[in-house]
């Protein structure tokens, strides 16, 4: 068995005592798992780095073994990544979102998406606004993706400015008033409108609004806890927008 595929590196496992265990996203067999022998050299160790672009060459004798990596680089970015606080945290929290997705599932688009966010993680406005998209497009992809398109009450596609935390769906402003205390606010960027580059209330208010949907329907579910990146990314991230900003008490927007 052999392919070849374009790939972005999420991390590495040390196995034996000059070999590692890489762990890829490529962009038409998912997540993969592979063995890098002598990927401890002086060589490997600068592309086997989280982010960097690379073509992989698998072997195996059998589909369902791990088999070998052949990794050869292609955009070698991870120092630049480690310039700054969103791109050193974005890298390892999207990772950790990969890793809600089952091995070897293909996820082309995501592929495509983490490789523009990893080159805009220095620019925290931007990665705020993209990680947050990258997050719905999880979400999605696990089965429970938000319906922000139109009024879930009344189908209107304008003025929407709340997401129902029982649907998912969004709720326009006149609709959702009477419960506004009990919905999830929706940032203009994220609308069907939305043209307006996120602000720090905007932005927080997404992160509040994935968290709490990653919170429900995976995290909780499963037992397990939001990377610790994530938090790291967000506070990150908004403390750029502002610096003298108010902390974001609750970024993975769980409700006490």
């Amino acid at each position: 068995m052999q392919w070849q595929d374009h790939a972005i590196i999420l991390g590495v496992k040390r196995h034996g005592e000059t070999s590692v265990i890489a762990e890829v996203m490529t962009r038409d067999r998912g997540r993969h798992l592979g063995l890098v022998r002598s990927g401890r050299s002086r060589a490997m160790q600068p592309v086997l780095q989280p982010g960097n672009a690379v073509e992989v060459v698998w072997r195996a004798r059998l589909d369902e073994h791990l088999g070998e990596f052949r990794i050869e680089p292609v955009t070698l970015r991870a120092a630049r990544l480690m310039e700054t606080a969103t791109a050193v945290y974005g890298v390892q929290a999207m990772g950790a979102l990969l890793r809600l997705l089952p091995e070897r599932d293909p996820h082309p688009h995501l592929f495509d998406a983490l490789e523009v966010i990893l080159d805009h993680l220095h620019n925290p406005a931007d990665a705020g606004e993209l990680f947050v998209r990258f997050e719905l497009a999880v979400l999605n992809d696990l089965g429970f993706g938000l319906d922000l398109a139109e009024c879930a009450a009344t189908g209107a596609r304008s003025d929407l400015a709340y997401v129902s935390p029982k649907s998912g769906r969004a709720v326009s402003r006149s609709a959702g008033a009477p419960w506004a205390d009990k919905m999830l606010i929706l940032p203009p960027f994220l609308g069907v409108e939305g043209n307006d580059a996120a602000d720090f209330d905007s932005l927080a208010a997404a992160f509040r609004l994935t968290g709490f949907f990653l919170h429900r329907h995976v995290y909780e579910p499963r037992g397990i806890e939001a990377a610790a990146a994530r938090d790291g990314f967000v506070r990150a991230a908004l403390r750029a927008l502002d610096p003298a900003s108010r902390t974001l008490s609750d970024p993975n927007g769980v409700p006490a």
